[in-house]
Formats: C-alpha cells, sequence, structure tokens
C-alpha cells in the first residue's frame, strides 16, 4: 500500500509519463457541447475511456444519449466493444449518461502497466474522436 502522499505522487507521474509518451491535444471538454466530454481515467484496478454525457436536463442528457445509442454499430466500429449506461450514478451522486470502455488487470501504481494502459488509452480515445468528428453535425442536432 501506498500513503495519501505516495499515491498522488504516483499519479501525477502516471499522468505527466502520459502526456510525454503521447503528446497531442484531445478533444476532452472541447466538444463545443456544453456538459457533453471524453474522459481518461485510471485506478488500482483497471484504465477508462468514457464519453460522460452530464447534463443536468434529463430530457437534453437522453436526447444526445439516444443519438449515440442509433450509431451503436457505427461506435462499436471505431472502438469495439463498450459499456453504456443511461442511468449512471457518480460517485457523488449525480446521475449521467454514459459510455464506456474498460482495459482491466492494470493499475496507475504499477509502473509496469501504464505502457499498457497508454496504448488502450490511445486506441480508443482516438477511436471516440474520430467517431465524434465523423458523426458531430448529427450529434449535435439536438
Amino acid at each position: 500500500m501506498f500513503s495519501k502522499q505516495e499515491a498522488q505522487q504516483l499519479k501525477k507521474e502516471f499522468w505527466t509519463a502520459f502526456g510525454k509518451s503521447f503528446p497531442r491535444k484531445w478533444i476532452l471538454y472541447d466538444t463545443k457541447v456544453k456538459d457533453f466530454s471524453f474522459k481518461f481515467n485510471a485506478d488500482n484496478k483497471k484504465a477508462e475511456v468514457s464519453l460522460d454525457i452530464e447534463m443536468k436536463d434529463e430530457i437534453f442528457r437522453n436526447a444526445y444519449y439516444e443519438k449515440i445509442w442509433s450509431l451503436e454499430d457505427i461506435l462499436k466500429d471505431f472502438i469495439g466493444d463498450f459499456q453504456k449506461e443511461e442511468y449512471f450514478t457518480l460517485e457523488n451522486g449525480k446521475v449521467i449518461a454514459k459510455i464506456w470502455v474498460e482495459k482491466h488487470n492494470v493499475s496507475i501504481f504499477n509502473k509496469n502497466t501504464w505502457q499498457e494502459i497508454f496504448e488502450f488509452f490511445v486506441e480508443k480515445m482516438d477511436g471516440f474522436e474520430r467517431f465524434y468528428y465523423e458523426y458531430e453535425d448529427f450529434i449535435k442536432d439536438v
């Protein structure tokens, strides 16, 4: 186990190493749609790349989710198998719509798995971005 400070330092090293290994500008929050963003996440058990649809207005949130869901087979061609949840509850209790891919048996606290995580991040986020750019006009038309 790591102390809280050691864990924070290792996380900082992880994200710095990722940025240096793959220096490119990702879309992430720059989708031009408020509360519609792509995210990287890694913890002690898995790595994840996701599309989080976080609008407070459930009607808008569901409309964007349905747009993505209508392109399910196409998205699968870009990122492979994925998980989806129309009503995903975050740790803070907030409900969002979420579409994501995971890689298990890797850890932000195990430097031996960092390269595997980095490659997963790049492959899956690149797929999400290519999908988004290809269907951006359709997705935004809510």
